[in-house]
């Protein structure tokens, strides 16, 4: 008789144990690192990411972008495509190097586990010079958010860093320029809603401007006046075929065809008492969520009144915020209701296209970015580098102090790591060890996508670091260690504190781990397995 083994879970659940469990772990969140590690650094490379039918194909640099957009069933890897997201939600920027981090600190503890260190040992190890990194960084971060001039060069700096491993770099110098323009505009309220992009297909990227006011892709009612000075405007979110009786819809039994023509006509004068509640608002534009349709656009022009349909719901959010007004859904009470206003209302060409501007807003620090790009996906790549400098300028206004990037800081923070291993008995000293080589192997990565030796610079970097030279970093465009404050390569103290502070938490999370129950598949109903 053969021994059945004894399972207390369902049919289809299976378990994982203790090593079993902590490979699959390792492995899922290595081959993460694996695959983005590519794209790190001013030199990395992109990546194609086809979906199904519905969805188009992307191209991106994007580490955020790429881990959301692949399917995946491995736990541990999923634990790191979730520090990206949180990494994008909160920085904007740094998503490829938390999640190589994590991979690094990954693979260095598997070493570890091989040499029979315990996991509790290495989770000990790495939180001590988790610590040391972070007072080590703290000590090099500076602060010149005092002097004005000094803090846009910073923050050019910091939006160029940015930039220059996506693919706007060949234009970063343009690029930096409007976002920073764009953030200070912002005075510190890092309201990005404020900044609206507008993606139009033709020119190239080099073709991108900042625009003072605010473009809303929309075209103006026939008829009606182009332009418009010191208007005032309502913005609303409301059917105009108010109360239609369905005609068509519904039986209506009549005598005559006369009597349909009047049930037109009871319609037409519904519609005309709207646009007359609307004139008395005495608002000299319109701007309506909905459609108008042309009897009401007709009475609009009449009235000399700018009508705009169907802006979209973002944009309505948006010109509200922006034009100090509000959004409004019913008119008995023209009293009451906040006009939003701007200095000029004009048509302005771009491309090929007509869009409505808006100068002179209330909102003084709105504007438009519009971007200009070949493809499609051109476009979009722009739009989400874009989005991610915007969004580590915002958060460097609010945090303003500033590291020095291109490996520099990693370097630091490993050599200050392992100052501290050198000086602390025991086992955990080793994890330490490890956790500083984790640290350098981003620039090791930096420099590998670049095409260089990468062991070579990145001792001779080791080098400088442990000389005292604590501003050298790596220089891709020659390929050789340089001064990187000289150089200007910033970037955001918040941003490299949470790349740390979040890859350290997540491969502590996954080490922890010594056992992966997975629950059994739903199953599908019988009658389901025959379509």
């Amino acid at each position: 008789m053969s021994y059945q083994p004894f399972s207390m879970y369902k049919a289809g659940a299976d378990e994982e144990k203790a090593e079993n469990a902590r490979l699959s772990a390792f492995v899922g969140a290595i081959a993460i690192g694996d695959l983005i590690k590519s794209t790190l650094g001013p030199k990395g490379m992109d990546k194609i990411l086809q979906g199904n039918e519905r969805k188009e194909m992307q191209v991106t640099n994007d580490g955020a972008t790429i881990l959301k957009s692949i399917g995946i069933d491995n736990p541990a890897a999923k634990i790191l495509i979730d520090i990206s997201k949180v990494q994008d939600d909160e920085v904007g920027d740094g998503t490829t190097s938390v999640t190589v981090l994590a991979c690094e600190l990954l693979r260095e503890a598997e070493a570890l586990i091989g040499q029979k260190i315990h996991p509790q040992t290495i989770v000990s190890g790495f939180r001590k010079a988790t610590v040391a990194a972070r007072g080590a960084l703290e000590a090099s971060a500076i602060d010149n958010s005092r002097d004005q001039a000094g803090f846009r060069a910073d923050l050019l700096n910091i939006a160029k860093t940015t930039l220059s491993s996506k693919i706007l770099t060949q234009y970063k110098d343009l690029y930096a320029n409007l976002a920073v323009d764009a953030v200070l505009r912002l005075k510190g309220s890092g309201n990005l809603d404020a900044i609206q992009i507008i993606k139009k297909l033709g020119g190239s990227l080099a073709d991108s401007y900042l625009d003072e006011g605010f473009l809303l892709d929309k075209k103006i009612g026939l008829n009606q006046p182009k332009r418009i000075e010191k208007a005032k405007i309502l913005i609303a979110n409301t059917p105009m075929d108010t109360d239609k009786i369905k005609v068509f819809g519904s039986r209506v039994k009549v005598d005559s065809v006369a009597k349909v023509a009047e049930l037109e006509l009871a319609e037409k004068e519904k519609m005309k008492e709207k646009v007359e509640k609307i004139v008395k608002h005495g608002a000299n534009v319109f701007i309506n969520r909905q459609l108008i349709y042309n009897y009401p656009e007709q009475l609009f022009a009449d009235a000399g009144m700018m009508a705009i349909e169907h802006a979209d719901f973002e944009g309505v959010e948006r010109l509200a915020l922006v034009l100090g007004g509000e959004i409004v859904s019913t008119f008995d009470c023209p009293d009451k209701v906040r006009l939003g206003q701007c200095e000029l209302i004009e048509e302005v060409m771009i491309g090929e296209d007509m869009l409505i501007k808006f100068s002179g807003v209330a909102l003084g620090e709105a504007c438009t970015i519009v971007l200009r790009g070949a493809t499609q996906q051109i476009l979009d790549e722009a739009e989400r580098s874009l989005h991610d400098a915007l969004c580590v300028l915002t958060r460097t206004v609010r945090e303003p102090r500033i590291v020095f990037g291109g490996g520099c800081s990693e370097m630091l923070m490993a050599n200050a790591v392992s100052n501290a291993a050198a000086q602390t008995p025991g086992k955990e000293a080793i994890a330490m060890e490890s956790f500083a080589k984790a640290l350098r192997q981003l620039p090791t990565y930096i420099a590998d996508n670049a095409g260089y030796d990468s062991s070579e610079l990145v001792a001779q970097l080791r080098a400088f670091h442990a000389s005292g030279q604590s501003v050298y970093g790596l220089n891709m465009l020659e390929g050789k260690c340089d001064d990187v404050k000289a150089l200007g390569i910033t970037e955001s103290f918040h941003l490299k504190r949470q790349v740390l502070l979040s890859a350290s938490e997540a491969a502590e999370m996954i080490l922890r781990v010594d056992d992966i129950i997975k629950a059994a598949p739903r199953r599908r109903n019988a009658d389901m397995r025959h379509h």
